[in-house]
């Protein structure tokens, strides 16, 4: 599960980092990104580009938008079994920068909210899938949802699901639309080791997306 998640990095480093050469939109740094919200995507379709799709994915056929509540989130192990996923995970991949995400864990009664980062604080690429839902006489909508694996040994104790962190060396083969093996794709989709991640607690401000600010990252 990858339900909330930060990208507090400047434009400069996400350009650097992500050797994105255009940006579509303005870009503002992000506290808590929640679900419906417009998110920052890496993709490539003849440039390197940072665009801002909705996060929860809307298949191209689907008939009601709201669908895309429910998908926030795509399972690696079952993407070519969903027909949500399918063609998307063939032709529509993108990355999410972030540099940090949140989990829950309960305890008792409570749920303690935890911000997992890299140990040397750097950002990151979550996969991610995009699509383009166009009905008749509307605009369109571009939508993405994050990709999920099972939680590395740090991380189990906390949610048994963490998002998809790519290796920054894979990032060319993931974004290139000409690569369409899903076999050589699913590869790519494995936990991040455990030894390169880090996670603190924060405070209960995080459990609502109405706070966007730099107090929600803050250690307690």
């Amino acid at each position: 599960m990858c339900g909330r998640f930060t990208t507090t990095i400047d434009r400069e480093l996400i350009e650097h980092y992500f050797k994105v050469s255009r940006i579509d939109g303005e870009y503002t740094p992000l506290y808590n990104a929640a679900p419906a919200q417009m998110i920052p995507v890496v993709l490539e379709d003849g440039v390197r580009r940072l665009a801002f799709y909705r996060w929860g994915l809307v298949p191209s056929w689907a008939k009601d938008p709201a669908v895309g509540n429910r998908l926030i989130n795509a399972r690696a192990e079952t993407l070519l079994e969903k027909p949500s996923f399918r063609r998307s995970f063939v032709q529509r991949r993108c990355l999410v920068p972030a540099d940090g995400f949140y989990e829950w864990k309960k305890t008792g009664s409570h749920k303690t909210p935890y911000r997992i980062v890299m140990k040397d604080r750097s950002p990151f690429g979550m996969a991610a899938l995009w699509d383009v839902w166009s009905p008749p006489g509307q605009e369109p909508l571009y939508t993405c949802t994050i990709i999920t694996t099972k939680a590395n040994s740090l991380l189990g104790g906390i949610h048994e699901r963490m998002p998809a962190i790519l290796s920054p060396e894979d990032y060319d083969l993931w974004l290139d639309p000409l690569v369409q093996n899903p076999v050589l794709l699913s590869r790519l989709l494995v936990p991040c080791p455990a030894e390169l991640m880090d996670f603190y607690a924060v405070s209960d401000l995080v459990n609502s997306p109405r706070h966007n600010t730099p107090e929600v990252i803050n250690p307690v």
